[in-house]
């Protein structure tokens, strides 16, 4: 197949969902199918007219032989485009509904749900990274179950971490500083624990820069800043030894459309505390994890206590997330699903 792949620019950007494009992409390509990059300007999600500009350009490009995948981010730039044929032929990356997003003000997310709303239904298919983002895509945003398919992220196999050694706990956290992560919330509950020695390394760049300022802050409020290092967005070989040297890994996310920064830890072999958002409870095994809702800073923190403390308790968990961690899904047959996913949606155009 030739496919026309577009995604907020740039695609080496730090995230998870971007790392899944890069994958897929990766994958296709040695399967032998042909990918063009559309690295799309702009602001997105919520797009401006350059956004919507760049969206006119690809379809202006898009030649008949090829097959249009849209990431999910810049799927809201297409709005006005989509009563043309060419979205109608269209598949759509969904991560997760970018109307879910927390963080933006609710005039900003009810202006994405109605984009979504109106090119969801039109696309000739939706893949998304997960089967809780699949089952509401058709109630919420009015998508055809019918054209609706699932390839979730795989993994790579990874080492075991050896922990830190102590003294205390090394606790770990990945994602961008943006609200959806919800590193407030980890914070907060982490400042009623500061009887019992911890220490926090945060890892994610800095994509809203003013509430990356709120976190700094915070530490200081909380009496924690000492115990907290921002370690910003790191390569994979500084993510590697991060995970090496962990004992406990945290996600307070509101939302995650699958949540590959906690499959990785699982691969690692790591205990889990983390907040039921999104796929994230579907994910962790109960006995590799503590599970609080999203947003519950005083839950979380209670649940955090023993396996803090307990190192016997995270040993036992570490075993557990082990295990689970050697059954989860591999890159290898990512993109082959991928393929299927879009053959299914246009079974007349074959390479």
């Amino acid at each position: 197949m030739r496919i026309a792949f577009a995604v907020p620019a740039p695609l080496d950007a730090v995230s998870g969902g971007y790392a899944y494009d890069r994958r897929i992409l990766a994958g296709l390509r040695e399967l032998g199918h042909e990918i063009r990059l559309e690295e799309m300007p702009g602001r997105h999600p919520l797009p401006d007219d350059t956004a919507e500009e760049a969206a006119r350009a690809v379809l202006g490009r898009l030649s008949e032989r090829e097959v249009l995948v849209v990431d999910g981010l810049s799927l809201p730039s297409f709005a006005p485009l989509a009563g043309e044929p060419a979205m109608g032929n269209a598949i759509g990356l969904i991560h997760h509904p970018t109307a879910l997003e927390t963080g933006f003000p609710e005039t900003e997310r009810e202006a994405l749900r109605e984009r979504e709303r109106a090119l969801f239904p039109r696309l000739a298919r939706l893949v998304t990274t997960s089967p809780l983002t699949a089952d509401r895509l058709a109630p919420e945003f009015g998508a055809d179950p019918a054209r609706i398919g699932t390839v979730e992220p795989g993994t790579d196999p990874a080492p075991r971490a050896k922990g830190s050694g102590g003294p205390g706990c090394a606790i770990l956290a990945v994602g961008a500083l943006v609200p959806r992560k919800g590193h407030d919330v980890l914070l907060r509950a982490l400042g009623r624990l500061t009887d019992i020695e911890w220490k926090l390394t945060i890892a994610g760049g800095e994509r809203d820069p003013v509430h990356a300022c709120g976190l700094r802050a915070l530490t200081e409020e909380l009496g924690i800043a000492a115990r907290v290092t921002f370690a910003g967005e790191v390569g994979d070989e500084a993510l590697e030894a991060l995970f090496a040297a962990t004992d406990l890994f945290a996600s307070a996310s509101h939302w995650e459309g699958y949540g590959m920064a906690v499959a990785e830890a699982l691969a690692h072999g790591l205990p889990l505390a983390i907040t039921a958002g999104g796929a994230l409870a579907d994910l962790a095994p109960r006995d590799a994890a503590v599970i609080c809702a999203p947003g519950d800073a005083n839950s979380l923190s209670r649940a955090m206590r023993r396996p803090i403390y307990d190192a016997g308790l995270r040993e036992a968990m570490s075993e557990a997330a082990w295990r689970a961690g050697q059954r989860l899904p591999r890159w290898t047959d990512r993109a082959e699903g991928f393929a299927r996913e879009i053959e299914a949606a246009l079974p007349e155009r074959r390479p």
